[in-house]
């Protein structure tokens, strides 16, 4: 079973893997490349980082809908959709 830990360092990797990719970007919107080619580029990086996002909303869903001692949950169901549409 894959812990928690691991499957957020992916998400690391993932998001260091976008920041390159955004680097990219600035170096070609400085040296003037193709609109087109900046563009595919940045499309790119965006949906890097849903994936990320989307990663990390289901990494944590379990967690998220636990319930504490208490028998409170640390966020409810309708927060939760809310986080997750945020990335929509």
């Amino acid at each position: 079973m894959e812990r928690e830990g691991d499957r957020l360092a992916d998400v690391v990797r993932r998001l260091n893997r976008v920041q390159g990719q955004i680097g990219g970007v600035v170096r070609m919107i400085e040296e003037g490349r193709d609109c087109a080619a900046v563009v595919t580029q940045l499309a790119a990086a965006s949906r890097a980082l849903d994936r990320a996002g989307f990663k990390i909303i289901s990494t944590g869903l379990r967690q998220c809908l636990d319930q504490d001692d208490q028998g409170v949950r640390e966020i409810d169901e309708a927060a939760l959709e809310r986080l997750f549409l945020s990335l929509a």
